[in-house]
């Protein structure tokens, strides 16, 4: 397999975390200071309640929720000690998911239960305790309930002109608001909730469709920034290795297209806090299928020693095991076949919602919506059939680790296939 991967902390270059585990830090260090006048009489979330009854109903759940908490984590050089035990980690957890994240031009953290959890998650005994699928199900639970939340009116108190809302003239710059539809003259922009903000449609015009008459031009799916391209992938490899090999049979969860894309080509990006977050059709088609597939959500690659919980070993490991949303489209131009568009939800990822009528024999144009994300990082591959791609576009290239982010645009030009040769 050849490709090129870029070993980049992919949270932070795309600014779901703080550039620095200092601001980080710092951002804990806040986080506990205000969890010293917690209410001692405060109930636990019910979601997080049933967490805690897990653990203390397992020994071997116990002794992991304890030692990721006295353990050193590996590939993160922390400071000081941010958890002293697992009954704060718990608490702090109370505390996010009733909570929506604020704008901060220094700081900002998206992804703040990544945040809470981000020492424990590095740790040897939470690599195991994160992959166990009870405790998936008990996070799939909290997840759950912060969505609700977020996805509620009570979550307005951001959506302000204040120093940290999302409609200060400074988060408004960052965001690119002018682009998506919203009200300027309401308190709170128009939209009804921060779920309703994160998931903003752009203006009409905005991101028009590249080559929309030409269907061997392939688009970009999603608003979001190259990390890697691999050919000549294997059905199934060691996804979990340093080298980061794709696995098509895990990447598509067992899919019986996997065939098509043995010895094809992968494409994957990630998607910035900031940006837009709706999916789109990189072809017109047919649809085959599309599903939800669950997954993990805070397990990260364990491969490697010391380098072993580094984020960008993590990516396309993530892209196998983290819960995903799969796209398989028959596409109109019969040089390309059959593409996999796999949206990818990562760290604090409320949900992947696939639109509605995305369903198997749905008609799409090329550039169409098919989804989005509700919340959270997260991360898109689309898979090519072997020999199908004659040349990716310059935009769609990884940059090296040291240069600056380059955003590919939805509906942009992702790549040209191969056209078939005159009669």
């Amino acid at each position: 397999m050849t490709g090129a991967s870029q070993q980049q902390d992919v949270r932070r270059r795309a600014g779901w975390l703080p550039q620095d585990q200092s601001g980080l830090e710092a951002w804990l260090r806040g986080r506990r200071d205000r969890h010293q006048h917690r209410d001692p009489d405060r109930a636990l979330h019910p979601a997080v309640s049933a967490l805690r009854d897990l653990v203390e109903g397992d020994p071997v759940l116990r002794m992991h929720a304890h030692q990721m908490i006295e353990q050193v984590p590996t590939g993160r050089e922390y400071q000081d000690r941010h958890l002293e035990s697992f009954d704060e980690l718990l608490e702090l957890v109370d505390e996010v998911i009733t909570s929506a994240p604020e704008y901060s031009d220094e700081q900002m953290v998206m992804t703040p239960l990544d945040g809470v959890l981000d020492w424990t998650k590095a740790t040897p005994a939470g690599f195991a305790f994160y992959r166990d699928p009870r405790v998936n199900d008990a996070l799939r639970a909290i997840l759950q309930g912060w969505c609700d939340f977020l996805s509620s009116d009570k979550s307005l108190g951001v959506l302000v002109d204040a120093p940290s809302g999302w409609l200060s003239d400074a988060a408004r710059r960052a965001v690119g608001l002018d682009q998506f539809v919203h009200d300027p003259d309401d308190e709170h922009g128009g939209f009804g909730s921060w779920n309703d903000f994160f998931t903003r449609r752009l203006q009409d015009g905005e991101r028009p469709v590249a080559a929309p008459d030409d269907d061997a031009v392939v688009v970009s799916p999603c608003e979001a920034t190259p990390y890697r391209i691999a050919t000549r992938v294997h059905r199934r490899d060691a996804f979990w290795a340093k080298a980061e090999p794709y696995s098509v049979e895990e990447l598509l969860a067992g899919d019986e297209a996997t065939d098509l894309f043995v010895d094809g080509t992968v494409w994957q990006a990630f998607l910035s806090a900031l940006e837009y977050h709706r999916w789109h059709s990189p072809v017109g088609g047919t649809v085959l299928r599309a599903w939800v597939e669950p997954g993990t959500y805070y397990s990260e690659a364990s491969s490697q020693g010391s380098e072993a919980a580094e984020p960008q070993l993590s990516q396309g490991y993530l892209a196998h095991v983290a819960t995903r949303a799969i796209v398989l489209v028959d596409a109109d131009d019969p040089g390309i076949g059959t593409v996999a568009v796999v949206f990818i939800g990562m760290s604090d990822v409320s949900s992947c919602v696939i639109g509605d009528g995305i369903e198997p024999g749905a008609r799409v144009g090329k550039g169409d919506e098919l989804g989005y994300f509700q919340f959270g990082g997260s991360s898109v591959c689309v898979l090519f059939g072997p020999d199908v791609v004659e040349s990716f576009s310059l935009g769609a290239l990884p940059q090296a680790p040291d240069e600056e982010p380059v955003l590919l645009h939805v509906r942009s030009h992702l790549a040209t296939a191969r056209r078939a040769a005159a009669d």
